[in-house]
């Protein structure tokens, strides 16, 4: 049996494919994230559109979701902070960065999404991202350019 991408440890049967394919609401914001991320490396835009909220949806790109999906080769999430988002909550917010690859670099998107429950379902409301460099697979040398977008030679920004 395969393990579920989110990193719970779990099987993908017996973890994010319950809310994603088999219907069940996620109880919580942190599990809706799981669920979520997996979409995304399962490719089942259907479910990261239908968990949008309504009231931001419009603010969300179909194919865009879809293209980021499909070239993207995702390698793991990593749950750095949740508040609030339990099962008796209407409000949440969780930090996280999945790590990913495109065009052969890879890629750390760190993200605080914020989640609201309406009607007893959790939903992603928003997010704004959390400033980290870019993890380059290619060799920075110490002089070259940081490939952060500082300015800075590496060796005095992120290799210091």
């Amino acid at each position: 049996m395969a393990k579920c991408p989110c990193g719970s440890g779990k099987e993908y049967k017996q973890c994010c494919s319950l809310y994603i394919k088999g219907g069940a609401a996620a109880p919580t914001a942190e599990a809706l994230m799981r669920a979520r991320y997996t979409a995304y490396v399962e490719k089942e835009v259907d479910f990261i559109i239908e968990t949008h909220d309504k009231e931001t949806r419009d603010d969300i790109s179909r194919e865009s979701v879809e293209e980021w999906s499909k070239q993207s080769k995702w390698y793991g999430l990593d749950i750095k902070e949740t508040v609030r988002g339990g099962e008796s909550d209407n409000a949440g917010t969780v930090e996280f960065i999945a790590e990913y690859k495109q065009n052969g670099t890879k890629f750390n998107h760190h993200e605080r999404a914020e989640f609201v429950k309406k009607r007893g379902k959790w939903y992603f409301h928003d997010s704004k991202m959390v400033n980290e460099p870019i993890v380059n697979e290619a060799k920075i040398g110490r002089n070259d350019p940081c490939p952060c977008g500082s300015g800075k030679k590496y060796k005095k920004c992120c290799g210091a």
